[in-house]
């Protein structure tokens, strides 16, 4: 009687397809040190009810706008910046998948509605909550912004934006050429205005006033161009004043 017999897959024959596996669980599989834990922790810690007064209702049994934002934060790290890539990374890569904590992946329309539409009307404050919080953890020193590979189109030109690494190495090469110039200065003009041998601005402000005094006193007339007429009190201003 085969139409009584019950048919199911053979599980032994087919275990590479049929048979459940361990782990289970995905987050033995990710690394203690990965960068997806630390975006999900740090997040978790954000407050976050500006987002969440931008929905009208959340529903049930899908990503919450916490895990919304995890994944998108993500991907951006990554690289990442289709609504149709971040899709396929959430139901692929298994650091996506732990974000949404069991949560079903997004589909791509979504997660643009969540960026246009949510993301975008209380995005600087979520970002100066981020800044602030990592000036707190001192990730950050708030002194200088660096912005690495962007371009901001304003009405400045094209060399306002510049390369963190570019200008710690000219940094160096300025205060070199600074300290060179002051010792140059003492001892061609018999003036004293490093003491301790530490140079700050305040040094070469008071340098510059001596050297104007010095102008003054003996009477000195500027000339312009680039010819030989130029006195060495003239060349060291117009060095300083570089």
């Amino acid at each position: 009687m085969l139409l009584n017999k019950i048919l199911q897959g053979d599980y032994t024959v087919s275990s590479l397809y049929h048979q459940i596996k361990l782990p289970l669980d995905i987050e033995i599989s990710i690394p203690s040190d990965d960068p997806v834990r630390l975006v999900s922790a740090f997040v978790e810690e954000m407050n976050l009810s500006d987002l969440y007064e931008t929905y009208n209702r959340i529903r049930k049994n899908q990503a919450t706008p916490r895990q919304m934002l995890k994944i998108v934060i993500y991907a951006a790290m990554n690289r990442i910046y289709s609504s149709r890539d971040i899709e396929s990374a959430c139901k692929r890569d298994i650091n996506f998948m732990y974000l949404l904590d069991g949560a079903p992946a997004p589909d791509h329309s979504t997660i643009a509605r969540f960026i246009s539409i949510h993301l975008s009307q209380c995005a600087k404050q979520i970002m100066a909550q981020v800044g602030t919080i990592l000036l707190e953890l001192g990730e950050i020193s708030g002194e200088n912004i660096f912005i690495d590979g962007t371009k901001i189109e304003s009405v400045a030109n094209k060399y306002t934006f510049v390369w963190k690494k570019a200008v710690s190495k000219n940094m160096i090469k300025l205060t070199e050429k600074i300290c060179t110039f002051c010792a140059e200065c003492e001892e061609l003009y018999g003036i004293k205005v490093v003491y301790n041998d530490q140079i700050s601005l305040h040094t070469i402000k008071r340098l510059r006033k001596k050297l104007y005094k010095l102008k003054d006193d003996e009477d000195i007339q500027f000339v312009h161009g680039i010819g030989k007429r130029k006195t060495p009190l003239q060349r060291s201003i117009e060095k300083l004043e570089e």
